[in-house]
Order: structure tokens, then C-alpha cells, then sequence
């Protein structure tokens, strides 16, 4: 199986929280009715609605279109082959990141813990 074109950092990806379809299309190289299709394909891809309706896709959306892309376009996967790769992948990924975030969730709350508690003490003081 040829290695994937898809790595982390071979593409920009504009420093934005949300990102429209059009943008979205041109960013990773497909017809927005593409977008549109894969949506209803894969069930990790859902792009929020705005107001007036219109998709408003995050970061991780666009870098799971570029992963579909791969595997659809490149590995010639079929839709359903590349719903059970991402699947797949996506548990493997998980559960080598959840002890890893609860590391720095833990070190990053025992450090602010620590500055408020500082902060409430120089309070504590002038109060006196």
C-alpha cells in the first residue's frame, strides 16, 4: 500500500477558527458538492451551521478532508474502506492521546491552582 500523501504539515491551513465551503474546496482541492457528499459519508465530518445556515468548517474538519482525500483519491479506498480505516485509526488515536491530555490538564491545573492561590494571599494581606 503506498504511503500516504496526508502528513501533518505538508499543507497551510489558514490560522482561522472556521472556515466557509468554498474556501474549504479550494484548500483541499475538491468541488464543494463533494464536501457536501462526504459529510453524509463520513460521520466524524460535521461542520457546524451558521445562522443563515451555511457550513462553517473547524480546523480538524479540514484536516480530516485532507485524510479522506488520501484515502479516497490516492490509496483508492472505497467510501466504505476508508470509513473503517478512519474509524479505526480514530480509536487508536484516542486512546494514546487521553493519557497524554489528562497529563497536561492536570499539570496545567495544578499550576494555575497554585497562581490563584498566590494571588489570594497577597488579597488576604492587604486586607489585613
Amino acid at each position: 500500500m503506498p504511503e500516504p500523501l496526508f502528513e501533518e504539515g505538508d499543507f497551510q491551513i489558514p490560522d482561522k477558527m472556521f472556515f466557509r465551503v468554498g474556501e474549504v474546496s479550494r484548500l483541499v482541492g475538491v468541488p464543494a458538492h463533494v464536501l457536501r457528499y462526504w459529510e453524509t459519508e463520513f460521520p466524524a465530518l460535521a461542520p457546524r451551521k451558521s445562522g443563515r445556515g451555511h457550513r462553517l468548517y473547524r480546523r480538524q474538519d479540514v484536516e480530516l478532508l485532507f485524510q479522506i482525500k488520501d484515502l479516497l483519491h490516492v490509496r483508492r479506498f472505497t467510501i466504505e474502506g476508508a470509513r473503517q480505516y478512519l474509524k479505526q485509526h480514530r480509536s487508536a488515536r484516542r486512546s494514546a492521546a487521553k493519557p497524554r491530555q489528562a497529563e497536561l490538564f492536570e499539570a496545567s491545573t495544578t499550576s494555575q491552582l497554585a497562581d490563584i492561590r498566590e494571588e489570594l494571599r497577597q488579597i488576604l494581606d492587604l486586607l489585613k
